[in-house]
């Protein structure tokens, strides 16, 4: 599994206007909409509710959030590089700048767990995160994501 697999250019969004976590899910579910149809509603409700379940604020600026999406037969995924970070309740308190949205379909299992792990991998590596703050244009970020070499887990 690649970025390349989980992840369009047209998913890929340096957001300006996000305030609040809730802001920045609507922001995700219309990224969403443009690149792969979902209906953008269905995805922000989704992600609200995973988020109630626990924050997918990861540390380090980094949020990782995700739901299941029924009607979609693969994992994707959608980046945004905000250029205002947020309060996300991230488990080192740290606000949010980069968040790597996947959707998985209702049955997903392993290939679900297998795209959680390279975003996570790859995005807690502190020289890419500092490549992606560095480049607020889209077609650079998507480069960056799919050039990337994440660390092998132990």
């Amino acid at each position: 599994m690649t970025f390349g697999t989980l992840l369009t250019p047209e998913a890929v969004k340096v957001v300006t206007s996000a305030s609040s976590k809730k802001r920045l899910f609507h922001e995700i579910g219309d990224l969403a909409q443009g690149a792969y149809d979902l209906n953008a509603a269905l995805v922000v409700e989704s992600l609200i509710a995973r988020e109630a379940l626990g924050p997918t604020g990861v540390g380090h600026g980094v949020a990782l959030p995700h739901a299941r999406i029924d009607g979609i037969s693969d994992v994707i995924g959608a980046f945004v590089l905000l250029d205002k970070p947020i309060d996300f309740d991230a488990v080192d308190r740290q606000p949010v700048d980069i968040a790597f949205a996947l959707f998985a379909p209702e049955e997903a299992g392993v290939e679900h767990l297998k795209a959680l792990a390279l975003v996570s991998r790859t995005l807690r590596d502190p020289a890419i995160c500092t490549k992606l703050r560095a480049n607020p244009d889209a077609s650079t970020l998507y480069a960056i994501l799919n050039e990337a070499k994440p660390a092998q887990a132990a």
